[in-house]
């Protein structure tokens, strides 16, 4: 058979767009489920407000799901755009873009539905509560989109840039890189989230009286998950925008690449770490208030140990790229 760019680009368009769907599709899935299941638990407990938790769980259902719209909004793209190519660059950019997007919304998805998942119980056990954990969780499942959303803008640049004058080695590499640091970074980050949220609802239903300081260190807590996936957006954006120089050597390629490996990677631990850190903080101060500034000083050093490693990977990552 003939080589013909064009025929690749429809490959690669066709089974990028079946990834991204079916990557982004993991995370909604657990985190509705997981949000379903504790409604279940819920209105067992409490069968009178059985109509105030169904309405809290398609709530939460509801933006756990916007993770897989997202993928799903790329995967349309890239199935129905019409990709013109002069060189098989363009595979690459289709490569990154659904792979950022597809790994990207699994954290989002699972991490949504663990604030969504406890505010059905709290509304169970304080019912008089039920605005303030719907507020709380709205807010909680918001962040936990952030990470989906850094994965969502780097697909948009990919698709909707223009590579014609870079050259094809070894900026393939650079951007499947930039589709992989910003996408798996995205996981840890997205679950951190989600489990400083969820012991936020917990904390609000365990102790009304404890709202504002709850909901203050529940705020920094996924403030402080959420910068590793800052971190492989940071790498992502430089693997797209920094143009690497010509060569057909196989060195300079795998360099790139593992800085976007090494960043992905390295960040999925730290944003879960963290996020246990944040959820205990948040946990402990709804059970003693008076305690709070210990408690989150001792949240943001042991956060920070956590996020060294994510800090060494970025540390590697910027190495491969600017100096091997």
């Amino acid at each position: 058979m003939a080589f013909d760019i064009q025929t690749w680009v429809k490959v690669a368009a066709f089974s990028s767009g079946g990834l991204a769907m079916g990557l982004g599709a993991i995370g909604a899935a657990i985190g509705e489920g997981h949000t379903a299941a504790c409604a279940n638990s819920a209105i067992s407990r409490s069968p009178k407000s059985a109509g105030d938790i169904i309405k809290m769980m398609l709530v939460g259902q509801a933006i756990a799901e916007s993770a897989a719209i997202f993928a799903l909004v790329v995967a349309m793209l890239l199935l129905f755009s019409n990709f013109q190519a002069e060189t098989l660059l363009t595979v690459s950019v289709i490569a990154g873009a659904g792979l950022s997007i597809g790994f990207a919304a699994i954290g989002s998805g699972i991490g949504a539905g663990f604030p969504a998942g406890a505010a059905c119980i709290g509304v169970a056990n304080q019912p008089a509560m039920n605005s303030r954990l719907t507020t709380n969780m709205l807010i909680g499942s918001a962040v936990c989109q952030t990470p989906a959303i850094f994965g969502l803008v780097v697909s948009f640049i990919l698709i909707f840039t223009g590579f014609a004058d870079r050259p094809l080695a070894p900026s393939w590499a650079a951007l499947v890189g930039a589709g992989l640091a910003t996408g798996l970074a995205s996981i840890g980050s997205g679950i951190g989230s989600g489990l400083v949220a969820e012991s936020g609802c917990e904390g609000i239903a365990r102790q009304p009286k404890a709202v504002s300081s709850v909901t203050n260190v529940m705020l920094l807590g996924q403030a402080v998950a959420q910068t590793t996936a800052i971190y492989g957006l940071l790498i992502g954006f430089i693997l797209i925008f920094k143009i690497p120089e010509a060569s057909t050597a196989l060195a300079p390629a795998m360099a790139l690449l593992g800085a976007g490996l090494c960043m992905g990677i390295g960040a999925i631990g730290p944003g879960i770490g963290i996020g246990l850190t944040g959820r205990s903080a948040v946990k402990w101060v709804a059970r003693n208030e008076n305690s709070t500034t210990d408690i989150v000083r001792s949240m943001l050093i042991g956060a920070a140990v956590v996020e060294s490693t994510g800090i060494y990977s970025m540390v590697v990552s910027l190495v491969l790229i600017f100096v091997i």
